[in-house]
């Protein structure tokens, strides 16, 4: 089918994405935008995994404070050049990051920074409750994992639900964006202050 400057258009404002790249995402979907916007994703994604092992000298931290003045955050994003650091979509991308920390207070960047002791002691306690209501111990296992992973889904940054486009995980968004400027970007660290969080009477 004929792939129209509409369409095109269409796609570019929805994903961020290149005018070729739109056009080959609509041309491999027979024209469906969302499923060219799932295509693209999924581009960057592979993408984004080819450059992982590269350095990431330069970067960005950036602060929000929320509108009540009560919540803050301060959060550190490295790429490779300065160039892609202070391009707006990168600017755009640690902003909305911060703003995801202040919403859903994670606790660490990703699963591999949870001390395996406490998830290991999470899946002892989920397999003990799976067999004390008689389940093999096979499915068991599967039913512990599956709770480690909803608990790396509410204490992970980057395994979290995007909270501006909860069909896909912060991690999901960083990739894509690994795939849209070409370069390997991680989140290094960040930090959350909540007013009187930790204050005693």
């Amino acid at each position: 089918m004929e792939i129209s400057t509409t369409m095109i258009k269409e796609l570019r404002e929805k994903s961020g994405a290149g005018m070729m790249d739109c056009r080959e995402a609509l041309r491999q979907t027979e024209g469906d935008v969302q499923k060219a916007l799932d295509f693209l994703r999924q581009k960057g994604i592979a993408s984004a995994d080819k450059k992982r092992d590269r350095l990431t000298g330069e970067g960005r931290v950036e602060s929000y404070i929320h509108s009540n003045g009560k919540i803050g955050v301060l959060v550190e994003l490295n790429c490779e050049t300065d160039f892609v650091a202070k391009t707006d979509d990168f600017k755009s991308l640690c902003h909305e990051i911060a703003m995801h920390i202040a919403a859903l207070s994670p606790v660490y960047v990703s699963r591999e920074e949870v001390p395996k002791d406490l998830v290991e002691s999470e899946l002892a306690a989920y397999r003990k409750v799976a067999s004390e209501e008689g389940k093999k111990p096979e499915i068991a296992e599967k039913i512990a994992t599956g709770k480690v992973d909803k608990y790396f889904e509410k204490q992970c940054l980057l395994d979290q639900p995007f909270v501006r486009d909860d069909s896909k995980s912060v991690g999901e968004v960083v990739r894509e964006a690994v795939g849209r400027l070409g370069e390997n970007i991680k989140v290094t660290r960040f930090t959350r202050f909540a007013l009187g969080e930790g204050v005693k009477d």
